[in-house]
């Protein structure tokens, strides 16, 4: 007899660049009301024009991240990255998350949070923790997100214009299923 797929606990969206997965993301924190520890990002704008990017984490501390004035190394793209801020705040909340065995969120696990060795082992140990995660993570390949994208209980979620009410019911409904209690035995 064939044994059915393990349930999903970890739960991506991905998509394009401007979709609205971290609108979604921060839509979904909002209705779901169980301890959590993780970060999220913000834009840097200035005249119109991006400049970079803050880390905030779900308990309010915060740092630039990312900014074209940072020289890096690293640099993803036009931004260098203060790899300090991501594992001091950004990091530092997930393994936060693994203490306390509550939902992690990652907003996102893309180039530039992949830059940080520490950021990698930390999201392995969450990964093998057998704790539920919520992430965005990058649509392009990248051998570690696609590591973490074929993960045996992720189940990834590509949203859309045109999909993100739909990928919206759906997350939901898995977080709901993430985040349950488990079932008392008898």
């Amino acid at each position: 007899m064939i044994s059915p797929p393990p349930a999903p606990r970890i739960l991506l969206l991905t998509g394009a660049p401007g979709v609205g997965k971290t609108t979604l993301l921060r839509q979904l924190l909002a209705d779901l009301p169980v301890p959590r520890a993780g970060f999220l990002p913000a834009e840097i704008r200035e005249g119109g024009q991006r400049l970079g990017f803050t880390l905030e984490t779900l308990d309010g501390r915060q740092g630039v991240l990312a900014h074209r004035r940072i020289p890096g190394p690293p640099r993803v793209g036009p931004y260098g990255v203060d790899l300090a801020v991501l594992d001091g705040l950004g990091t530092a909340a997930l393994e936060g998350a693994l203490a306390a065995r509550c939902l992690a969120v990652i907003d996102e696990i893309g180039k530039m949070e992949c830059a940080s060795p520490r950021f990698v082992a930390v999201l392995e140990a969450v990964l093998a923790a057998d704790l539920p995660l919520l992430a965005t993570i990058m649509l392009g390949p990248h051998s570690i997100a696609d590591q973490v994208k074929g993960h045996p209980r992720a189940r990834c979620l590509t949203v859309t214009r045109a999909n993100r009410e739909a990928c919206a019911a759906e997350a939901r409904a898995l977080l709901r299923h993430l985040t349950a209690p488990p079932a008392l035995s008898s």
